[in-house]
């Protein structure tokens, strides 16, 4: 039997809204977005609903990034309450429409700015190796690498990639823009 998790609080920026998951249809956006070729090659075989709502919105603890009223993505978090490694890992998709646009950031800033009010200091994120945009988002918010993953995913070729583990403490995060 699973435990039941508290209700996440929605979440507010200029241009972000995240919010809880509101069932199917959210996991058929999130199912076609992850079926976009720029987005797939990140998270490659996550683009059937059975999938998503299995793996995403009723395992992992996330919200759903919307953007001027549509879905326009996914946010996930590990909390980690330990005191002695008190931490946070992030991870999260956006549409190929809402690329290069600051959503990203937008939001995984949100995410930060709500667990650092309750006492994290620390951020992981571990995006593919290869994955430059993604890379140059995390680090424009302050996260710095930690080092190389190596073999950590394998991708859609069926290979094994390496992953890059980036952290960030709380004192170090970028000024909003």
């Amino acid at each position: 039997m699973s435990e039941a998790r508290a209700p996440l609080p929605e979440l507010r920026g200029p241009r972000v809204r995240l919010r809880a998951h509101a069932g199917e249809p959210d996991v058929a956006a999130l199912a076609r977005i992850l079926r976009e070729p720029a987005v797939a090659r990140w998270w490659h075989s996550m683009g059937d609903p059975d999938r998503v709502r299995a793996e995403l919105v009723d395992a992992e603890p996330g919200w759903v990034i919307e953007v001027d009223g549509a879905c326009a993505g996914w946010i996930q978090f590990y909390e980690e309450t330990e005191p002695d490694y008190r931490h946070v890992a992030l991870d999260l998709f956006l549409g190929t429409a809402f690329h290069d646009r600051g959503l990203g950031r937008e939001a995984a800033r949100l995410v930060i700015d709500h667990f650092a009010a309750r006492g994290h200091h620390r951020f992981t994120i571990d995006p593919a190796a290869a994955n430059e945009r993604a890379i140059r988002s995390y680090t424009a918010l302050g996260f710095k690498p930690v080092g190389v993953l190596r073999d950590y995913e394998r991708g859609a070729d069926g290979t094994w990639h390496d992953g890059l583990l980036m952290d960030l403490l709380v004192s170090e995060l970028a000024p909003a823009s």
